[in-house]
């Protein structure tokens, strides 16, 4: 178990420096800076240069990568660019509302998951079902989201159109703002998810145990329960792993479209007005998300007997 343990949080590590190279890459990669976004070109050479000093944008890229890394590991993501508030602050008071939309959608979209993988890993349904699957897991978040607007709010008129929830109050207090962000990251998700789990579900329906109980007459729904979905802890995790993180990256989209403020809405600010540790800490933090996952998925299986 010891060698497991050392082994993936060896490999976690890697992969989250690598995703923070990646990171800080991209945001480099970004045309003008924070400094022209926020003086709207009003301010002249001279001016931005002393502007561009102050906020550290002129020393060298390996520096402000080693700066910036060197904070995130001490608890410091920096402060932004923008409104010269740390950035932790930023990322605490939108963090409630992202993980509120995250974990109801996750509460919808792990049974639909379920029941999609099982319906798709039948011998006699396995085609057409996996045919839908797959076409509705490639159906992009924007597209969900104005259906269901179109469907709940434009033809039954159950749900606002926007989400507009205050920076800082509880999503909670609104619940009905929830329900179509939430089904908008849900759906595509759990077909997603689907098409990553039938392959290991057939294989575990396969198993002669698992067989037998069908044979005998055990009621499908205890056979999933009993025989089937227990022997999927470690490949369900992985899936859950890579969902979470996918859901994480989605809430950009959903956010926007619905004018809910999440992380999602954060970032896409971010990038808009150039804050570029606002997008570094809040594009890591999705990253941090899925590496988690994926490593206790290995320590379990790592550890399963």
């Amino acid at each position: 178990m010891i060698p497991v343990l050392l082994r993936s949080t060896a490999r976690s590590g890697l992969l989250l420096f690598a995703v923070a190279v990646l990171v800080f890459a991209a945001t480099e990669l970004l045309p003008g800076d924070a400094v022209q976004a926020r003086t709207r070109g009003r301010a002249g050479d001279a001016e931005l240069a002393r502007l561009r000093e102050q906020a550290g944008l002129d020393a060298p890229a390996w520096l402000r990568f080693a700066r910036w890394l060197g904070g995130f590991l001490h608890g410091d993501a920096g402060r932004s660019l923008i409104s010269d508030r740390p950035v932790s602050v930023l990322v605490a008071e939108r963090l409630p509302a992202t993980l509120a939309l995250t974990v109801l959608a996750l509460l919808v979209a792990v049974p639909l998951m379920l029941l999609a993988a099982w319906v798709g890993s039948s011998a006699r349904l396995r085609p057409p079902v996996g045919g839908v699957i797959a076409a509705a897991a490639a159906v992009p978040q924007v597209v969900v989201a104005g259906a269901l607007v179109a469907l709940f709010s434009g033809l039954l008129h159950w749900l606002p159109r926007v989400s507009l929830l205050p920076i800082g109050q509880s999503p909670w207090q609104r619940p009905e703002l929830l329900v179509l962000p939430a089904l908008s990251l849900a759906l595509p998700a759990a077909a997603f998810g689907a098409g990553l789990l039938a392959g290991a579900v057939g294989d575990v329906r396969r198993l002669p145990h698992v067989e037998d109980a069908v044979l005998r007459g055990v009621p499908r729904w205890r056979v999933a329960v009993r025989h089937v979905f227990p022997l999927l802890f470690a490949p369900l995790l992985r899936v859950l792993a890579v969902i979470c993180g996918g859901l994480v990256a989605a809430t950009t989209v959903v956010e926007t479209v619905f004018g809910y403020n999440g992380l999602g809405e954060l970032l896409v600010s971010s990038v808009a007005s150039r804050d570029v540790p606002t997008v570094q800490a809040v594009a890591l933090l999705g990253a941090v998300v899925v590496l988690a996952g994926l490593w206790l998925a290995d320590v379990v299986r790592g550890g399963a007997p």
